[in-house]
C-alpha cells in the first residue's frame, strides 16, 4: 500500500466515524503494519490536504476527527434555525472552576462562587459527559472530587487542559475565550439550564455537611 492509498483509508475511516479515533484504532485499519510515527505523518499530510476547506482534521484529547470549521457555522446553522436554550451562568462558572481548579468538590465550587451549587448543575454536566467523580477528598464526610473528561476537551476542540485559555490574575470570571468555546460546544448539544440555590454564608459547606477546603488559588466568578 502506498502513501496515497493509506491516506485514502484514513480519510474514509475518519469521515465516517461517529467519534474521534485514537491512533491505536487507526493502526487496526492496517493490521498494525504501520507504526504510530508513520500514522502521525500521514495524518498531518491529510490535515494539510484539507487545509482551507470547510472541513478540517483535528487532533483532540481522545483521537482524530473531521469537523466543520468555525467559519462554516453561520451557514450550517441555517439548516437548523432553532436555537438551543442558552446555558446558564451557573453551569458555565461551575464548569470553569472544575476545569481550572480540578479536582474540586462541591464545597470548593460553592466557596469560590458564594452560592450553593444546585444538584441539577452537577447532574447536567455529568450527563453531558463533561465532568466525572474521580474519587473523594480525605476529609470529614469524604466529599466527591470532580474533574473534567476527555469528552469535555473533545467538544471544546482541545487536546489537553494545557490548551485552556489562560486565566487573568485579577479576572472576575472565566476567560472570554472559554465562554466562546463553551457556547459553540453547547450549540450542537445544549445543556439544560439550571439555576443556583440561595447564597451561602462566608464559608461554604460540602453537600454532606462538612466544611469545604478552599483552593490555594481560587477562581473568582461573578454570581
Amino acid at each position: 500500500m502506498n502513501t496515497q492509498e493509506a491516506k485514502t483509508v484514513l480519510e474514509a475511516a475518519l469521515l465516517t466515524a461517529e467519534r474521534p479515533l485514537p491512533l491505536a484504532e487507526l493502526r487496526r485499519l492496517f493490521a498494525d503494519e504501520l507504526n504510530g510515527d508513520t500514522l502521525r505523518v500521514l495524518l498531518e499530510e491529510l490535515r494539510n490536504d484539507w487545509s482551507g476547506r470547510g472541513v478540517e482534521l483535528l487532533s483532540l484529547a481522545s483521537g482524530w476527527r473531521f469537523q466543520s470549521t468555525p467559519s462554516m457555522r453561520v451557514y450550517l446553522d441555517r439548516l437548523n434555525p432553532e436555537k438551543p436554550p442558552r446555558y446558564s451562568r451557573a453551569v458555565l462558572e461551575t464548569l470553569a472552576i472544575i476545569a481550572y481548579r480540578q479536582p474540586a468538590t462541591r464545597g470548593d465550587i460553592e466557596e469560590i462562587r458564594g452560592v450553593t451549587v444546585s444538584p441539577q448543575v452537577i447532574k447536567a454536566l455529568e450527563e453531558r459527559g463533561w465532568i466525572e467523580s474521580i474519587g473523594h477528598r480525605e476529609t470529614p464526610g469524604r466529599p466527591a472530587l470532580f474533574a473534567t473528561t476527555k469528552a469535555f476537551l473533545d467538544d471544546l476542540g482541545l487536546r489537553s487542559l494545557d490548551e485552556l485559555p489562560p486565566l487573568e490574575t485579577d479576572s472576575a470570571a472565566a476567560p472570554a475565550e472559554f465562554e466562546l468555546q463553551f457556547a459553540a460546544a453547547t450549540e450542537s448539544a445544549p445543556i439544560e439550564t439550571a439555576e443556583d440555590e440561595p447564597s451561602l454564608p462566608s464559608k461554604a459547606a460540602e453537600s454532606d455537611g462538612s466544611i469545604a477546603t478552599s483552593s490555594s488559588d481560587p477562581l473568582p466568578a461573578s454570581a
